[in-house]
């Protein structure tokens, strides 16, 4: 798989001017620039820039950005400044820039780190090579406390305890970010746990009825459920809002080490439950259907063969508490997902977007508000 690519069309930077601009801001970057896309990404933007032999990582938000609140790269570059010294698997940021003449938006600089991303199936080893953004050893401990058996690619694709191995990293990796002390490191103002769950179910829905391009009855009957059904913040945590194997990176040479989790962009203070009724949206059932199982941030070889159930189990053990029903937390999760993907494939439809990528997510809105309708009705996770 390509680790980079050439930038898509429609969403280039002006290397010249980003070239004079840093070497006039940024110590000991004085060489011509090469700029490359990491392109697996859907919503802020994210290249290589090179100077030498020295490599960074630029974020930006997306072209046609209509929802400034929503990528705020200064908001994302000041959290990552606190959280990357308290949290590992949190990449470093460098430097912030608010002239949005220099490429056309605000942007920062980020440590690159090395790692694979887990996307449908586990490229065989002649295929593999890192992923985006950064240099091992940064590991998180939580992930490895316990673990005495390296987990290899190989071994993912054909062992089951393998791949609970790499998936119970996975969980207890979030539930030590819902463990940290964010007063301590200077991030409670960013966000108010009181009325937290309220707040976004209607922010969605309104995020939803803004981005809207269909009338699609299961979207909007969830909307409905969900607010009959809002139940009291559980707890209060920083919560990283989007977390998904797609946003792991794994040390190629052990895959239940994680060397960093990326895309900080919606990360708050809230209920720890709203954060993993997320990740259990993202987490297709192999009943979903080939084309929900082929989304390009899925992890189709774990999906396969871990259910919710156990992933529900794996986050119980960790925190050591004993959970409520969670069928609010995934409906929810699945809806807010289902907006994630309606939102991208609006910006494409009105033309902001040129990636050929995002011409088929309202095929996913649609089947995850069906997914979510389907959970109402069973009443099951």
């Amino acid at each position: 798989m390509a680790e980079t690519a050439s930038i898509r069309t429609g969403e280039e930077i002006d290397t010249a001017s980003l070239g004079r601009y840093l070497q006039s801001h940024l110590a000991n970057c004085d060489e011509e620039l090469s700029v490359e896309q990491f392109p697996a990404g859907s919503s802020n933007l994210t290249y290589l820039v090179r100077a030498g032999a020295t490599e960074y990582v630029l974020r930006r938000p997306p072209f046609g950005n209509t929802v400034k609140s929503a990528h705020d790269m200064r908001r994302e570059f000041e959290t990552l400044s606190k959280l990357s010294a308290i949290y590992s698997p949190a990449p470093k940021p460098l430097f912030f820039c608010d002239n949005e003449s220099v490429i056309g938006s605000e942007f920062y600089l980020m440590e690159r780190r090395h790692g694979l991303i887990i996307r449908g199936q586990i490229p065989s080893s002649d295929d593999r090579v890192s992923s985006p953004r950064v240099s091992s050893p940064h590991v998180s401990k939580g992930s490895v406390e316990g673990q005495n058996n390296l987990v290899s690619p190989e071994d993912v694709n054909n062992s089951q305890p393998a791949r609970e191995q790499v998936c119970r990293s996975f969980i207890r990796n979030l539930a030590d970010l819902h463990s940290l002390d964010y007063r301590t490191a200077g991030l409670a103002e960013l966000g108010r746990p009181e009325g937290y769950n309220r707040r976004q179910v209607e922010g969605w829905a309104k995020r939803y009825l803004a981005a809207k391009t269909h009338e699609w009855d299961a979207l909007e009957n969830s909307i409905k459920w969900l607010n009959e059904n809002i139940p009291a913040e559980s707890g209060t945590s920083l919560i990283h809002n989007d977390y998904k194997f797609d946003n792991v990176m794994l040390d190629p040479a052990d895959l239940g080490r994680i060397t960093a989790v990326l895309d900080w962009e919606m990360v708050t203070i809230g209920d720890p439950l709203m954060d993993l009724g997320t990740t259990l949206g993202y987490w297709m059932s192999p009943d979903a259907g080939d084309e929900l199982l082929s989304m390009p941030f899925n992890p189709r070889v774990l999906m396969e063969k871990v259910t919710r159930l156990q992933i529900v189990e794996m986050y119980q053990q960790e925190v050591g508490r004993e959970l409520p029903d969670l069928l609010f937390y995934y409906v929810f999760g699945t809806f807010k997902i289902a907006v994630i993907a309606q939102q991208i494939y609006a910006r494409f439809a009105k033309g902001f977007t040129k990636d050929k990528r995002f011409a088929n997510f309202d095929r996913f809105a649609v089947a995850l508000g069906q997914i979510a309708k389907d959970a109402i009705g069973r009443r099951v996770v």
